[in-house]
């Protein structure tokens, strides 16, 4: 079976145990915060919406910080998160002496024909 890929409000409230006025609210608050909305008005949640709604709850409701103090926890996770992405995305030295050593090779049997 697939799983699923968006969520309703509802299946989201069951899943996090938030009352809808929460979610709609931490919306406004939270830009990381953005489910996408049908031409309808009713709002699908992605599994990322939910861990990023999860991890609002946990810094809310559990460890005590104020909406403004969890706004800053996660920016400051999602800032140490984005060099980490890069220097994965960056090929690495070897891969980078490797393709120029293809480059090379391909300029040679082009010079050939």
């Amino acid at each position: 079976m697939a799983e699923k890929t968006y969520f309703t409000i509802r299946e989201i409230v069951k899943r996090t145990q938030v009352p809808e006025y929460t979610l709609r609210y931490w919306e406004q608050k939270f830009r990381l915060l953005r489910p996408l909305r049908l031409s309808s008005g009713h709002r699908r949640y992605t599994q990322a919406d939910v861990d990023t709604l999860l991890e609002i709850k946990d810094l809310v409701f559990v460890k005590g910080y104020s909406l403004d103090g969890a706004r800053k926890a996660l920016a400051a996770k999602r800032r140490q998160k984005k060099p980490e992405a890069r220097a994965a995305a960056r090929p690495s030295a070897a891969k980078s002496d490797l393709l120029e050593s293809i480059r090379k090779d391909l300029r040679q049997l082009i010079k050939e024909l």
